[in-house]
């Protein structure tokens, strides 16, 4: 073994971290989120939660998660694909339209978001013998507007992406979960700070888990949540297909080229 090599081998991995704060992610990011997520759903399940259907809920919201998660993803990751493929160029050199190419990307997600629920369910149904399609018909204009929040958090990422490049990829998988805290996936919006809840009223993932607990513990459809989350969901979808339309430009003026 020799001290100089290995010394030269943890200082190669070393630097990288100073290249950008996207490096610095796995050390103080999702920590930090998990430290979010988790402990204020153990500070309402020891002080709050006194229901039976618990576990129910919990589950619930992770498969109502995935769906957001599974929008965004998938939206950004398909754009980095070609990065990583060195075929941007190639790609938008072709007759195809930007439109085309973020229609074909919706096609997509709705594919892998059937295939994923559907796993995901009959995981949980199997495992724990829940059924999380307890809500009922509420599940689908519920998965909807989820869905649709995905997208818009996957084009503003692929907004920041298409501009700069390589350096904020990490920004594809981080960006859902900035908003995850607020949108109280596995608790009540009520456990949250003052200031935490009028962030968490400006998303309109959280009226959907909000309305997915009030579905599960009354069986009443929260109609007025759906209608704010929908008006909200179709302004931000909008800027954000807007806001990435507008990168897109920019940088193919600029040269899509110097992105590869």
């Amino acid at each position: 073994m020799n001290i100089r090599r290995i010394s030269g081998v943890f200082f190669r991995y070393f630097y990288v971290l100073k290249k950008g704060p996207q490096q610095l992610s796995d050390l103080f990011y999702w920590p930090l989120i998990d430290i979010l997520l988790w402990g204020l759903t153990s500070v309402w399940i020891q002080t709050y939660a006194k229901t039976s259907d618990l576990s129910l809920i919990l589950l619930t919201g992770l498969i109502f998660w995935q769906i957001t998660w599974r929008g965004s993803v998938d939206v950004s990751i398909s754009l980095l694909q070609e990065f990583w493929h060195r075929n941007l160029v190639n790609l938008f050199s072709t007759p195809l339209k930007l439109s085309e190419w973020m229609a074909g990307i919706i096609l997509l997600c709705l594919c892998k978001l059937v295939i994923t629920v559907s796993f995901g369910a009959l995981a949980v149904y199997v495992l724990y013998s829940l059924n999380v399609f307890t809500v009922g018909w509420a599940f689908l204009p519920f998965a909807a507007l989820l869905l649709m929040f995905g997208w818009s958090l996957g084009y503003i990422a692929s907004s920041a992406i298409i501009y700069w490049g390589h350096q904020v990829e990490a920004i594809a998988w981080m960006i859902g979960f900035v908003f995850a805290p607020f949108s109280a996936v596995f608790y009540p919006v009520a456990i949250l700070p003052g200031w935490a809840q009028s962030i968490a009223w400006c998303l309109p993932s959280t009226y959907i888990f909000e309305g997915m607990r009030i579905v599960l513990a009354t069986g009443t459809f929260p109609i007025d949540y759906f209608w704010i989350s929908f008006v909200l969901n179709i302004f931000l979808l909008g800027f954000a297909i807007m806001l990435f339309t507008t990168m897109f430009k920019k940088s193919r003026n600029k040269g899509l080229a110097r992105l590869q």
